[in-house]
């Protein structure tokens, strides 16, 4: 077996029944549903020379319409059509050998939930909460530590499993919606079984399990039901691009190129312009697709036509069983851009108006665009993702915010300068747009830690065009310098464990300024969800000056004024010059304040503070 292959790894469940000669070890997906939009499924299933058996189903409206076997004798891939008269039941695949049965295996189909096909995803009318299971909140102690897993609980070890799972993000499930959060984001939940460092979840060990540590599936299923109770939507982020290194594959390859393997350790060159590079040498995207993303995360290779079949159904398996609201991929430059777009155009042919945004981490806006589906590419690419991240803004927000005087293109120039490009995104409306998140600086270090900056960054966030995202923590100005690790991004919110000195999910547990920025963002996503001109409205930008942003949202029924004064100078600004949009207006609601601004003609804006001001038609 090849070196890379030497990795130990716990012993395989095997599900046999008491008259099966057959060991079957795995079977997936582990069922389906009847009347989905694609007749046909692929069904996997892993067992020791299971190669050498015939397989047959007898039911009504199912046929197996071909069988796919690889040089691995271990793999059998069935191709099963299942018409849309298919009753909802349980199949039995027949196991035979020489035309005697050796075993059956029992294969449920699912009744489909009503509409699941039509389902909205999230989308600009959203604000999206991202938080990391393990450091969010430990709702059950029980599960700490598992048998079956293998890095065991150490709350005190920063790279270690922390605690938080499942049953912590359902007990905080209030405190979100008393937030105004309508969409989660959780990193990976599914399981994660490597020796250590294991708490992001990020080198998947079984794709169709919820890490035991988390809670079972049948919490995640529960979870997704109590967020909708409470008008939150839920996000899975996916990961089609690696696995952990101790995932049951490998140890027995279903086909020699189901990852990408080398002579040597090879990363990848992280390299994602190789995919829009009209210049680009061969070697160099082949280093970025097919390289590792780390030693411990096997690179999955989609050019191999059953891994991409897996991959799509696993994807479109989840949306299903777990109700979910969208998809958030992760990595998705990573891949062979047309593969991942197959993956891609496989979900939303299952799922039309479900909302995916990819993780392409680029600089520019032109980079960027690139990803989002519709985009005019020279090479005639689409990407089909409907959303992307907006990475460009984020870098912005970080020195913006920082720079107290205005150059060509430092202060709020920067923000005018990126949204200038926007003709480049398909739908800037939906773009991702975010302040910090588990791979970056946290944006409250970032500003050292002053409220009146980061008050600033969280109104540009919540009042600007796009889909906002807001990290775990920010509201209550949770701190985590990256140059320190990633650990020290990914910090505990003060009350998420039992026994902690204080409860920062709470308004007694926090101090004075965490609750001033806790309520003035509770302020803005609450008028940001009540008011659909900040979702779907028109924007119009003015170039700042004196460091000075301001920029309109408007519809048909609804123009609101944002002023955000960046400088250290208490600043005046005068109506004239934005007459093109305060013509009919005369006073204003103050958004942040309360109150009315009992005249726009000219507005007096306190240094380093912002003014969310809707505006009212002259009687």
């Amino acid at each position: 077996m090849h070196k890379l292959l030497i990795i130990a790894f716990a012993a395989l469940a095997v599900s046999t029944s008491a008259r099966n000669n057959v060991a079957i070890q795995h079977v997936e997906p582990p069922f389906w549903w009847a009347d989905m939009q694609s007749e046909e499924l692929m069904v996997m299933v892993h067992g020791t020379n299971i190669a050498a058996l015939s397989v047959e189903v007898d039911y009504e409206g199912v046929e197996i319409n071909r069988i796919t076997k690889t040089e691995n004798t271990n793999y059998l891939f069935l191709f099963l059509t299942i018409q849309a008269t298919a009753k909802p039941g349980t199949l039995i695949f027949s196991f035979t050998k020489n035309g005697k049965e050796v075993g059956q295996h029992a294969y449920p189909l699912k009744q489909r939930k009503v509409g699941s096909a039509e389902r909205k995803g999230f989308g600009p009318q959203d604000v999206i909460y991202l938080l990391m299971p393990d450091r969010f909140s430990n709702g059950n102690p029980e599960n700490d530590s598992t048998d079956d897993t293998l890095e065991k609980v150490n709350r005190w070890k920063k790279d270690g499993r922390h605690g938080g799972d499942l049953q912590g993000i359902m007990n905080k499930l209030d405190y979100l919606a008393d937030l105004g959060i309508t969409a989660i984001w959780p990193t990976p939940v599914l399981e994660d079984n490597m020796d250590s460092v294991s708490y992001h979840t990020y080198a998947i060990t079984n794709l169709y399990k919820i890490d035991p540590r988390y809670g079972t599936n049948e919490d995640y299923v529960k979870l997704s039901a109590e967020a909708k109770k409470r008008g939150i939507k839920l996000i899975q982020d996916m990961v089609p691009n690696h696995i952990g290194s101790n995932h049951w594959w490998m140890q027995d390859l279903p086909a020699p190129d189901w990852v990408n393997l080398h002579e040597e350790y090879t990363q990848s060159n992280h390299r994602k312009e190789v995919w829009h590079d009209p210049y680009v040498a061969a070697v160099d995207r082949r280093a970025n697709e097919t390289g590792w993303f780390d030693r411990t995360m096997p690179d999955l290779n989609q050019g191999n036509p059953l891994l991409l079949r897996y991959l799509q159904q696993n994807a479109i398996w989840w949306v299903e069983y777990a109700d979910l609201d969208g998809i958030r991929v992760d990595t998705y430059p990573y891949v062979d851009q047309w593969l991942a777009a197959e993956w891609t155009k496989a979900i939303r042919h299952e799922y039309p108006n479900l909302n995916i945004v990819g993780e392409c981490w680029l600089h520019k806006p032109a980079q960027i665009a690139y990803w989002q589906t519709g985009a005019k590419n020279s090479n005639g690419y689409d990407s089909y993702l409907p959303s992307v991240m907006d990475f460009p803004w984020q870098g912005i927000s970080h020195a913006a915010f920082n720079e107290d005087e205005m150059g060509w293109d430092h202060g709020m120039m920067r923000f005018y300068n990126n949204f200038a490009m926007d003709y480049l995104y398909p739908d800037p409306l939906n773009v991702m747009v975010f302040l910090d998140n588990h791979d970056t600086h946290r944006i409250a270090e970032a500003l050292g830690h002053n409220p009146d900056k980061l008050k600033l960054a969280l109104t540009h966030l919540l009042t600007t065009r796009g889909i906002p995202q807001i990290y775990y923590g920010t509201e209550v100005m949770l701190g985590g310098d990256k140059q320190a690790g990633d650990d020290d991004i990914r910090r505990e919110i003060p009350g998420g464990w039992s026994g902690d000195e204080r409860d920062a999910f709470t308004k007694k547990g926090r101090t004075e300024v965490e609750n001033d920025v806790f309520e003035t963002t509770q302020k803005l996503l609450y008028y940001r969800k009540n008011n659909p001109v900040l979702h779907t409205g028109k924007m119009m930008q003015y170039v700042p000056e004196h460091n000075v942003y301001v920029y309109f949202r408007y519809n048909a029924e609804k123009t609101v004024m944002v002023i955000i004064n960046n400088s250290m100078e208490k600043q005046e600004v005068n109506a004239v010059r934005y007459e093109e949009m305060l013509q009919g207006f005369s006073y204003a609601k103050d958004v942040l304040n309360g109150g009315q601004v009992k005249s726009i003609q000219t507005l007096a804006i306190e240094a380093k503070s912002a003014q969310v001001l809707e505006l009212i038609k002259n009687e």
